[in-house]
């Protein structure tokens, strides 16, 4: 086994994973609401391309769905400080309760998939975790909780400044993607 065959596997495993979770959940809503609400909690208030990029969807996809969970409640827009004709997005209280209510479904759901892993399994699941999350911009995790991120100001300015690049930089193919990641 290769290295990229173990992260293809490990992609894989985690995507079926959250899948069962998700049709086990019965919850209807799309993913991307409980994805953007987790930017929105772990990246603060993001202007709405900005968040487009960081949820790598399309601008007009980002429009409707931010829209969509306006209407519901879970996020507000307001006008950028520096430039009123820019929206800024942010979570609302409702909002990052539902996401709260929504990871705890989603946790319970998840639960019996893995709880025969050993010890040494578990170990390895955190490992992998720490590593993998560290490198695409995941805040950690607050010492002693499952959810509530905390974001070191380095790392919240490098994202943000990542973020601001990304958005500036032509998008690389799905097969440069793959080169590069070799």
């Amino acid at each position: 086994m290769t290295r990229d065959d173990d992260l293809q596997r490990l992609l894989l495993a985690v995507h079926a994973l959250t899948r069962i979770a998700a049709i086990d959940t019965q919850n209807d809503a799309p993913a991307a609401q409980w994805r953007t609400l987790t930017l929105l909690r772990d990246h603060g208030p993001q202007r709405l391309g900005d968040l487009a990029t960081l949820s790598r969807v399309s601008q007009p996809g980002m429009t409707r769905l931010v829209h969509q969970m306006d209407a519901a409640g879970l996020v507000e827009r307001g006008a950028h400080p520096g430039d009123s004709r820019v929206s800024v997005v942010a979570a609302t209280e409702q909002g990052l309760q539902a996401l709260e209510r929504w990871y705890e479904q989603f946790r319970a759901a998840l639960s019996p998939h893995v709880a025969d892993l050993s010890d040494a399994e578990w170990q390895a699941v955190g490992v992998a975790a720490a590593a993998l999350s560290s490198r695409v911009g995941m805040a950690p995790l607050r010492p002693g909780t499952s959810t509530a991120p905390v974001i070191p100001p380095a790392a919240a300015a490098s994202t943000a400044s990542a973020s601001a690049s990304a958005s500036a930089t032509p998008r690389t193919s799905p097969n440069k993607q793959k080169e590069a990641v070799r």
